[in-house]
């Protein structure tokens, strides 16, 4: 399992117009932070910065502790396992 923090902080947009097809787009991007580990599977001693790219309309996820959905898991065009980030909130004890 590998554990996903969000953090409380604003969400960040991008508008603009596609150079490539002339389309406009907007983005919604969401910080979050990724508990990870080295190639021998031992917990690195602070969690990675990434992003997640939210879906059109889809609500900002709230703060807190998640894992990854395994919907986030799908093979791609090439046939490649690629990573589509879906966070399911962790249980709470």
């Amino acid at each position: 399992m590998i554990r996903i923090t969000v953090p409380a902080l604003p969400i960040r947009n991008m508008k603009g117009v596609s150079k490539t097809s002339g389309k406009p787009y907007d983005i919604n991007i969401q910080t979050i932070y990724c508990h990870t580990a080295d190639e021998n599977g031992k917990a690195l001693p602070f969690p990675e910065k990434s992003e997640v790219v939210l879906q059109g309309g889809q609500t900002p996820y709230a703060a807190g502790d998640y894992q990854l959905s395994p919907a986030s898991l799908l093979v791609d065009r090439n046939g490649r396992l690629a990573v589509a980030p879906k966070l399911v909130p962790l249980a709470t004890r």
